[in-house]
């Protein structure tokens, strides 16, 4: 089929405004078929359902209009030759195809719908008056109609909708398909919810089919006797567990090459790009010539307002935190009853709960005074600092049982109650929470109607899908919108569970078992949690993992002084520090480990051997293609001189 005749996408984008008041006459302007109006007059689909309570105006997009605003937006894309170029309509058959045939991706089509309706700006040089509610307010020359509305407070979102179609074929296949426990339709999930979730996905899906080996290990270690070589099978455990985690995560970085190069994105190409707008934005702001001096000046003042919110966030979480901290840890250990130690437990989660969302506020405070170079950064330095306040909530309690008291069995206890007790609970409250908030406005809005319509007893329903996906919660971090969305928290539990099973293997081996259970589970609520209880998230085009592989490894790090210092106490039975043979050779296994972990970073290339031909082939095709186009333009400028 030619890609000039292809049909318009589905309804894919929502603004919800509010009904009009039946006080309104006929003759004050109707700014809502207004509002209508000029969406069409840009080339948009149209259609207006009418809810209970609001009014939603759906908008879909022929493939022309997409096009039209890519180019407007100079969107970089693929082409047959493997260069990526600025998009343009006219030459739209020289550009590579999505994987699923469309021709922009869903991050790509959202940002253009985003161009489009915040585009419409008042081109006239006299100012519209527009009628709400019997209240006035003027449409500015060159202002955008739907930022103006929106500060008005007479539009009240706008947010993308799920295709119908689509969701339910991924709830069939992916969702609710549990034949494979780890199967998962990465492509389908890339196209419907974009780079940053579709890399989550495939993380969390490599992650837990590679738990299969420590499972089987530590299952076998912890059920079998094996007599006098027993004593060495935990050291075994760890060196082996220990080189696993390594060369996952060096595997998983050919993954993600493999499946960028697969969706046709470039890591280096966007981090290169982000560069690129910074330097053209800085040398703007400054109004100088010297690049050299402003560049240096802008690198080293944001090295410093970085290392100054480092320096605050460190000094709080030692000076306020690690107390806390602390002494909850020691209280747990010299309580007698259990009746208190659970009272102590409940009125420490609930503490720790108003500690969590003030560190991110200010973390979030601090980021804004950065100069960081795009939204991915700032979102990275945030990752880093609040990770910071839940390692230190997570952790310390487990290194003062293990370490301090080498209390061995409390500190299983303890992996036991996080592992099963707690993420048990963390997958049911964020199931049940997002429910609960759209039954909650459900109910209200219901309730609003029978209200205003006087009757008691007829039966009120949400008729319209767009209305229900309006009730329905957004996909959010924890901490906040701002910087980052619901893909935080689930990160944060996989760092968090790592942490556990890495750093405390050689006290519970069998930790692996309760974490592989708990990501097969994670894998299908996630699924549905996208699906079902929130909106469509709004797309973002993070193409790794980012700041969360680097916390990854440094818990590798952790892991390996953690265990060895395990390894001691359950060996050094006496408490006497002594250079014996068995402690000698925990010190040894240490720094062969670290060797272990530095040696395959670089044994494992991180990226496939095809695709790096493939990117070779394409930049030899792209020279040779601009290499010709070059002496031809040479060429022709000499004869037309010589003539």
């Amino acid at each position: 089929m030619d890609s000039h005749s292809e049909e318009q996408t589905g309804f894919e984008i929502a603004i919800v405004v509010p009904k009009r008041s039946s006080k309104e006459g006929d003759d004050s302007c109707n700014w809502v078929e207004f509002l209508m109006f000029e969406l069409q007059k840009v080339g948009l689909i149209v259609e207006k359902v009418t809810g209970l309570s609001d009014e939603f105006i759906k908008l879909a997009a022929p493939l022309e209009t997409l096009g039209r605003a890519a180019a407007e937006l100079q969107i970089r894309k693929l082409t047959s030759i493997g260069m990526d170029l600025q998009f343009e309509w006219d030459e739209v058959d020289a550009f590579v195809r999505q994987p699923d045939g469309s021709l922009f991706s869903w991050c790509e089509r959202f940002h253009c719908f985003h161009h489009i309706i915040y585009g419409i700006v008042n081109r006239k040089e006299s100012v519209v008056t527009l009628n709400f509610d019997g209240k006035e307010f003027g449409w500015k020359p060159g202002e955008s109609l739907l930022t103006m509305l929106q500060s008005e407070g007479v539009v009240k979102q706008v947010f993308p909708l799920h295709d119908e179609a689509k969701r339910k074929q991924l709830l069939r296949n992916w969702a609710l398909h549990w034949r494979d426990v780890t199967h998962q339709p990465i492509d389908e999930i890339y196209s419907y919810f974009g780079t940053k979730i579709a890399t989550y996905f495939a993380f969390l899906g490599m992650y837990t089919r590679w738990m299969f080996f420590p499972v089987a290990f530590g299952v076998t270690l912890q059920l079998f006797d094996f007599g006098s070589w027993q004593l060495l099978g935990l050291p075994i455990f760890f060196i082996c567990i220990t080189s696993w985690a390594v060369l996952f995560f060096q595997f998983w970085k050919r993954k993600n090459s493999a499946l960028l190069a697969r969706w046709q994105k470039s890591y280096l190409a966007e981090v290169e790009r982000n560069s690129v707008q910074s330097s053209v934005e800085l040398m703007k702001k400054s109004g100088t010539n010297n690049k050299k001096e402003a560049f240096q000046r802008d690198e080293w003042f944001g090295h410093l307002l970085r290392f100054r919110n480092d320096a605050i966030v460190i000094s709080s979480i030692i000076c306020l935190q690690l107390p806390f901290e602390l002494a909850y840890a020691h209280l747990y250990e010299v309580l007698g009853s259990d009746v208190m130690k659970f009272g102590l437990t409940a009125l420490y989660l609930f503490t720790i709960q108003y500690l969590t969302k003030i560190g991110g506020k200010v973390s979030v405070e601090l980021i804004k005074h950065e100069t960081d170079k795009s939204t991915e950064y700032r979102a990275d330095s945030l990752v880093y600092k609040v990770f910071g306040l839940y390692f230190m909530q997570s952790y310390i309690g487990l290194f003062y049982h293990a370490l301090l008291h080498r209390n061995i069995m409390t500190l299983r206890q303890v992996l036991i109650q996080r592992l099963i007790v707690s993420q048990v609970l963390q997958n049911i409250l964020e199931n049940s929470i997002p429910y609960l908030q759209y039954s909650y406005k459900k109910y209200r809005a219901v309730s609003k109607k029978k209200h205003e319509s006087g009757s008691s007893t007829g039966k009120i329903r949400l008729a319209s899908r767009v209305e229900k996906e309006y009730l329905k919660p957004v996909y959010s971090a924890s901490i906040g919108e701002e910087l980052e969305d619901g893909l935080f928290d689930d990160y944060l539990e996989l760092t968090l569970q790592f942490g556990m099973i890495m750093m405390f293997a050689c006290a519970f081996p069998l930790a692996f078992s309760f974490a592989a259970l708990n990501n097969i589970t994670e894998i299908r609520t996630d699924a549905l949690k996208l699906l079902v209880m929130f909106r469509r998230p709004v797309p973002r085009p993070a193409a790794t993992i980012g700041a969360w592989l680097n916390i990854f490894q440094f818990l590798i790090v952790m892991s390996i002084c953690t265990n060895c210092g395990l390894l001691i106490c359950l060996y050094d039975l006496e408490g006497k520090w002594r250079m014996e043979p068995g402690l000698a050779a925990i010190l040894i296994i240490e720094h062969i480990l670290l060797l272990i972990k530095f040696g395959f970073s670089r044994f494992v290339p991180e990226e496939p051997a095809w695709v790096k031909q493939n990117r070779v082939k394409n930049a030899a095709q792209a020279q040779e293609v601009c290499s010709k186009q070059l002496l031809r333009s040479i060429s022709e400028r000499k004869y037309n001189r010589d003539e």
